[in-house]
C-alpha cells in the first residue's frame, strides 16, 4: 500500500463521470488521499480511500479497511506522487502508479523509506473512485522523485470475442511450457511497468525484459482465482512461487496483474510481486 505498508470473472460497466477528464479524476481522487493522510494520519485516509471490498498485503491478502480500522494510530507520515494514470474506456477502473515517502517517526523522520506503488480504483454507485487494490515496493533512495503524471495515448484498441481473463491463459500457460523471460517478452506491453522489491521499477518492455533476462526467475503462478475487467483494462491477483535450479521454492507471495487491451491483444501493463515468504530473510 503506497508501498511501504503493506473463480469468478466480474465485468464492471459503470459510465464516464460527467464534466471531469477521468484521468484528472483519478488524480484529484490520489490528492484527496494524501490531504486527508497527512491531517487525519494513515489509518483515516486508507479507511476512507479503500473500497469495502478493497484488498492490501500485509503480507497476506487482508481487506484494506478492516486491516487499517483494526491498527493502532500512528505518528507516521505518509507522501506521495502519482507518475502514471491509466483509465478504462468506460471509466469505471483505472490504476495509478507512483512514489512514495514514508517517515515512521513523523514530519521531520530524517530517514525515510523510499517506494513505488500500484493502486487500482473502481468507480463507486456515487462516481467517485475508491481502491480495489493497493501495493507497492521498497527501494533505495531514487535519483529523483518527479511530481509529473502521464496517461498513455490510446492505439487502436479493439474489441475482442476472448475476455483478457481467457486470453491471459495463454500467459500463463507460456510461463509454464516456455519459462517465464519468453512469456513476459510475448506479452509486456511496451510502456509496462515490472515492480520487484529491492529495484526501483522497470519502466517499459525494453528495461523489463532485460531485468528479466538477467535474474531468469523460475516462477510458478497459480491458476485464476480473480480476474476483473472493464472495458480495455483488467486486473487479476493470486498466489506465485519462486523456485531455484534444484526446485526448492525460495520465494512466494502473491502477484498483482493489470492487463490491458493494445491492438486487439490483452497486453500486461503492470506486474507486481508482493513477497510473503523469501528464503533467507
Amino acid at each position: 500500500m503506497k508501498g511501504v505498508l503493506f473463480t469468478a470473472l466480474v465485468v464492471v460497466c459503470v459510465g464516464f463521470a460527467i464534466g471531469q477528464d477521468p484521468a484528472q479524476k483519478i488524480f484529484a481522487t490520489e490528492k484527496a488521499f494524501e490531504k486527508m493522510v497527512s491531517e487525519k494520519g494513515i489509518n483515516a485516509g486508507f479507511v476512507e480511500f479503500m473500497a469495502p471490498d478493497g484488498v492490501i498485503f500485509t503480507p497476506d491478502a487482508v481487506n484494506g479497511r478492516e486491516a487499517w480500522k483494526n491498527r493502532p494510530a500512528s505518528p507516521a507520515l505518509l507522501t506521495w506522487n502519482p507518475i502514471w494514470i491509466e483509465v478504462s474506456s468506460n471509466g469505471a477502473l483505472a490504476y495509478s502508479i507512483g512514489n512514495g515517502l514514508y517517515r515512521a517517526n513523523g514530519r521531520d523522520d530524517a530517514n525515510p523509506s523510499y517506494s513505488h506503488y500500484l493502486s487500482i480504483w473502481s468507480r463507486q454507485p456515487n462516481g467517485e473512485y475508491r481502491a480495489v487494490m493497493d501495493t507497492g515496493i521498497v527501494h533505495d533512495k531514487p535519483a529523483s522523485l518527479p511530481t509529473e503524471w502521464k496517461s498513455p495515448v490510446a492505439t487502436g484498441n479493439t474489441k475482442l470475442q476472448n475476455s483478457a481473463a481467457d486470453h491471459s491463459l495463454y500467459f500463463y500457460l507460456s510461463v509454464e511450457k516456455d519459462g517465464a523471460v519468453k512469456a513476459y517478452k510475448t506479452y509486456l506491453a511496451d510502456d509496462a511497468f515490472l515492480m520487484r522489491n529491492g529495484s526501483l521499477p522497470f519502466v517499459g518492455k525494453k528495461a523489463a525484459v532485460e531485468f528479466l533476462e538477467s535474474t531468469k526467475p523460475m516462477i510458478k503462478f497459480a491458476k485464476r482465482k480473480t480476474f476483473i475487467e472493464a472495458g480495455d483494462i483488467a486486473w487479476v491477483q493470486n498466489l506465485y512461487a519462486m523456485t531455484d535450479k534444484s526446485g526448492a521454492e525460495i520465494e512466494r507471495g502473491n502477484f498483482i496483474q493489470v492487463w490491458k487491451l493494445r491492438d486487439g491483444k490483452w497486453l500486461i501493463a503492470a506486474d507486481v510481486l508482493a513477497p510473503i515468504f523469501v528464503k533467507g530473510k
